[in-house]
């Protein structure tokens, strides 16, 4: 399952991020609506709002379906046809929707016919492990490159670091039967968990791995729903590192929420690697006092360039570590 994510970056460079090709092959940037409403967070739960990439003619008739926007939703699917003035009477959760039944429930076949898919974008998403009568929390990501924790150059156009995880999901539009604004919700679509993180939960979100997995999902127009559906698929292509339970507190957002933490001692306690992440974490991320937006590391997006080559988290902060000077950290088993 989804019941957890973060998603750091601030919202315009979450807008740089997600530039594409369109149709023409022209490079472009997804327009923000309502930008103001978005709040970045490293631990996002249901019922919060997050950024989602939807097909601009959703919103406007006349648009190219292959252009795309972003959009602050609230996670947690209120569907159209909902009667009840207020969306927190619903009876049931909508978070996840499972990919077996999206096409025979109520709650979300309607929306999908119609075309109203979205990709839910994030750092990555955490997930809890049962283990000896407690829980061990992970935060699962896709594979990143040495990119991710190197500095931009000023002077870069592009964006050149942590790729954003990009999972499919379903919205829809409901308004208040006695009128009043709009309210745009989603759901995250789930399937059977991969082989490699089977043993942490046996579900998953799914997760579109490219732009031409984005592209078709989201041009509605041009794909049909029985063709996109084909797209929901598990995916091998990420990786994982156990986390402080100081994340299972939704209250709790800071970057400590998604730190690498060594397992095994009696009293977790964040690891050397892990403070130097943290630092890092600190020092380079949106509306952090030690930085100003334009000193951050520009990032890659990862919608114009292959996939990354398959990377664990611990060589990537090795990566870092020896660039800090720092003694190497010891690679985990999980």
């Amino acid at each position: 399952m989804c019941g957890r994510t973060a998603c750091s970056l601030g919202a315009d460079n979450l807008r740089r991020a997600c530039a594409y090709r369109d149709r023409r092959g022209q490079r472009r940037q997804p327009e923000w609506v309502r930008a103001e409403r978005y709040r970045p967070s490293y631990n996002k739960g249901p019922q919060s709002s997050g950024p989602v990439l939807l097909s601009r003619r959703h919103l406007q008739q006349d648009a190219d379906s292959s252009e795309r926007v972003l959009m602050d939703m609230r996670w947690g699917l209120i569907p159209s046809w909902f009667k009840k003035d207020d969306p927190s009477k619903m009876q049931f959760n909508t978070s996840n929707c499972r990919s077996d039944t999206m096409l025979k429930k109520s709650s979300y076949k309607g929306a999908l016919l119609k075309g109203k898919r979205c990709v839910v974008l994030a750092d990555g998403f955490y997930e809890w492990q049962q283990c000896s009568g407690r829980k061990q929390p992970y935060f699962i990501y896709f594979p990143q490159t040495k990119d991710a924790v190197a500095e931009g150059k000023e002077g870069d156009e592009e964006w050149r670091g942590w790729r954003l995880l990009t999972m499919a999901g379903i919205f829809d539009c409901w308004e208040p039967p006695a009128g009043g604004e709009m309210l745009y919700t989603y759901t995250i679509i789930t399937v059977d968990a991969s082989k490699d993180v089977s043993f942490i939960h046996h579900r998953m979100p799914a997760i579109l791995d490219g732009d031409e997995a984005i592209r078709k999902w989201l041009d509605f127009a041009e794909v049909p729903t029985q063709e996109a559906v084909k797209l929901i698929q598990p995916t091998e292509n990420i990786v994982f590192h156990p986390v402080s339970t100081f994340v299972n507190s939704v209250r709790n957002n800071a970057p400590e929420c998604l730190a690498p933490i060594e397992l095994g001692a009696k009293e977790v306690k964040a690891t050397p690697g892990s403070k130097v992440m943290l630092d890092w974490l600190k020092n380079s991320q949106e509306g952090s006092p030690q930085k100003k937006e334009n000193d951050l590391p520009r990032w890659t997006s990862q919608f114009i360039h292959s996939p990354s080559p398959k990377k664990t988290s611990a060589d990537i902060l090795q990566q870092w570590l020896r660039k800090e000077g720092e003694p190497a950290v010891k690679k985990r088993k999980v």
